[in-house]
């Protein structure tokens, strides 16, 4: 990644902007989550969560948000998580959004590596996440192969498909 971007951890002060890039990705799809039930899934694992910040600047131009989830299950978008985090090998990319004019230059990827390697330090030994919107065919190019058969809530619309990959 060119020094002009920093992947850092998730911070306090950088929910507004959090919040404000989710909503402006998907609220036109009906899959915006709102504030309480993304800072509920970041606060299972902290550790995990991620935000792709413009040197310089300070602003805050994507994130990434994980946590550990059972294999083969998904949070419901329309729930909030309560509780502690799940004890499993499975780390679970709940959210990764970028800034509109952000796409398409390799930035999701590079928070897709620094998210892997996450789970690589910490011992986890897949990555799951739902792919949305049909983007399950970029991801098999990642090495996430898709699981039809896993129900995914309907919270992420019809198209939605669960998908995984080993770690490393």
């Amino acid at each position: 990644m060119s020094g002009e971007f920093l992947i850092r951890q998730l911070a306090d002060g950088d929910w507004d902007a959090v919040v404000a890039l989710e909503h402006d990705a998907y609220a036109a799809d009906g899959l915006s989550e709102g504030r309480e039930a993304l800072q509920s899934r970041a606060r299972r694992s902290p550790g995990t969560c991620f935000v792709l910040e413009q040197c310089g600047t300070g602003a805050v131009r994507g994130y990434l948000l994980s946590l550990p989830y059972p294999p083969l299950r998904c949070p419901d978008l329309a729930v909030a998580e309560a509780g502690e985090a799940f004890a499993t090998d499975n780390l679970h990319v709940h959210d990764l959004v970028l800034a509109e004019e952000l796409r398409g230059r390799e930035l999701a990827a590079n928070l897709m590596e620094h998210v892997q390697a996450r789970a690589a330090a910490e011992g986890f030994a897949q990555v799951s996440m739902v792919a949305v919107r049909g983007s399950d065919i970029l991801l098999r190019f990642y090495g996430y192969r898709a699981h039809r058969e896993v129900a995914v809530p309907a919270s992420y619309g019809r198209r939605a498909v669960y998908m995984s990959r080993p770690v490393g």
